[in-house]
């Protein structure tokens, strides 16, 4: 989508002036991963507009493969704004009837998947529309078939579709997932349990890994059976918004590099916390240089 900010806290009606970026899970993860040095290819559909051309030039300048993106002439690239208001943030979506809304099963060809180490899905791609919540599964299924990995965030979006909708999507996807990232906050929204149940139950579902985010007091996982946990990084928290994906790289990342479990789930707590220090939904993510040294506690002087 194309991101819309004021320049200014305070409400929409009242600006002068806006940024322009671009905004959505997927490609925020993708995002995150390449700037880690890991390829990713982002597959989605665009508006065959000015708004889908800054979207596509933005992400491609991060080194984001989009080979596979399509672009729809009759359907428009969805808008997403946000303002900020007593402190607290809130978004607009404009995204019914817009391009990503068409994908569906068929959407793209398997081949796309050759090599690739993980099939990236979330929850609010499912909500854009009845064929939206077919693409998920479908996918899912077809990177399955194809020996590929597939991660799956819950990402709930109370704005886009309500819980019992959400929660039916989700749990038709799970047997087909292998990493399960579910933020608590959501889980206690869509089926009312903590983050042990969490713990105890989404494993029988399917997935081999789940990983529920705490926000600022880290994470809790069950990785093959054993249960983990990992303190969050004390952080001047600028913006939220982001730090579930840049959490998602972060995992995935150090999943593909061969780190061990408690370290998967240090690193994804790092980006989270590089994330959420600087304004936009992916600008602030680290190089693997960056997050490295803020692994390490290195002092960087800058100079």
């Amino acid at each position: 989508m194309v991101l819309v900010v004021p320049t200014s806290p305070g409400r929409l009606r009242h600006a002068t002036s806006v940024r322009l970026s671009v905004g959505g899970a997927e490609s925020n993860v993708a995002i995150g991963l390449a700037r880690l040095g890991v390829p990713a290819s982002w597959v989605s559909a665009l508006g065959d507009d000015e708004p889908g051309e800054l979207v596509l030039h933005r992400i491609r300048a991060e080194g984001v493969d989009t080979g596979a993106v399509r672009r729809v002439p009759d359907r428009p690239t969805g808008l997403y704004l946000r303002e900020e208001v007593a402190g607290a943030l809130r978004v607009y979506y404009h995204r019914r009837g817009s391009a990503a809304a068409t994908l569906a099963p068929g959407a793209f060809d398997p081949s796309v998947l050759a090599g690739a180490g993980f099939l990236h899905l979330t929850g609010i791609t499912a909500a854009l529309s009845p064929e939206c919540a077919e693409f998920v599964p479908w996918a899912a299924r077809t990177a399955a078939e194809a020996g590929v990995r597939v991660s799956y965030d819950v990402n709930y979006r109370s704005r886009l579709w309500d819980p019992a909708a959400a929660r039916a999507a989700t749990e038709a996807v799970l047997p087909h997932v292998d990493v399960l990232l579910v933020g608590d906050e959501e889980a206690s929204a869509l089926w009312g349990w903590d983050e042990d149940t969490c713990l105890e139950r989404f494993p029988d579902a399917g997935p081999g890994e789940v990983v529920v985010k705490l926000g600022a007091r880290g994470c809790a996982a069950v990785i093959d059976g054993d249960r983990l946990t990992a303190a969050g990084f004390p952080v001047r928290q600028v913006d939220p918004i982001g730090a579930g994906d840049a959490f998602a790289a972060g995992y995935l990342a150090a999943t593909l590099w061969g780190s061990a479990p408690e370290e998967r789930l240090r690193t994804a707590n790092a980006m989270g916390a590089f994330c959420v220090q600087g304004l936009g939904d992916y600008e602030g993510l680290p190089s693997r240089r960056e997050l490295t040294a803020f692994l390490d506690q290195t002092v960087d002087l800058g100079r």
